[in-house]
């Protein structure tokens, strides 16, 4: 077996491929980590870009008011020629709210005025929300639950709510009576619509 001088040791030494404590040379390293960290930042970004309409599908519900409901419509004029008694009426009406489709019945109440308007009030008290009821022997409204008492016409005479009954926007429409139903906010003595 010849013997190799120091030069050649040295010179095989510096000219073979430099190895790291895993196996690997440096330059195959440098790769490695380069498309791990690629790799890593790539699949973060799709994570990212594919969570944003997920995240605006679940929150959805918590930016958007309810939907306003429609014009019901509570038949003919016609079918309203008293003026001292309110007539009773129940409407469905249909609110879409978040994801949730809501079809519920209403009690308004119809009063036509002696000059001939027509006015159309919720059933609904504004002092917690109970629901009011006619009273032919008083010809008062009158929540059962608190005692608070209205004139045929909503006005406040006594009891605890703040304020007068609500009334709803109403039209006349090619010979119907039409309503469009809100809520209103209670025990404040303005009348606030509630979104």
């Amino acid at each position: 077996m010849a013997r190799r001088s120091k030069e050649e040791v040295s010179e095989s030494f510096h000219n073979a491929p430099s190895s790291s404590p895993e196996g690997g040379s440096a330059s195959e390293l440098g790769r490695r980590g380069f498309l791990a960290w690629f790799l890593g930042i790539g699949t973060v970004s799709v994570a990212g870009a594919l969570s944003v309409p997920l995240v605006r599908f679940a929150l959805d519900p918590l930016t958007r008011t309810s939907t306003e409901t429609e014009w019901s419509d509570l038949g003919s004029v016609d079918d309203f020629t008293e003026t001292e008694v309110p007539q009773k009426r129940t409407i469905s009406i249909i609110q879409i709210d978040g994801w949730r489709k809501v079809t519920s019945d209403k009690v308004i109440y119809v009063i036509k005025g002696a000059d001939g308007t027509l006015g159309v009030f919720t059933a609904v008290c504004p002092h917690l929300g109970c629901s009011v009821k006619w009273n032919d022997n008083n010809h008062q409204f009158k929540c059962p639950c608190h005692n608070g008492t209205f004139t045929n016409v909503g006005k406040l005479v006594s009891g605890p709510p703040p304020r007068d009954m609500d009334t709803l926007e109403s039209k006349v429409e090619d010979g119907h009576l039409k309503v469009r139903y809100q809520s209103f906010r209670n025990l404040v003595k303005t009348k606030e619509v509630m979104a």
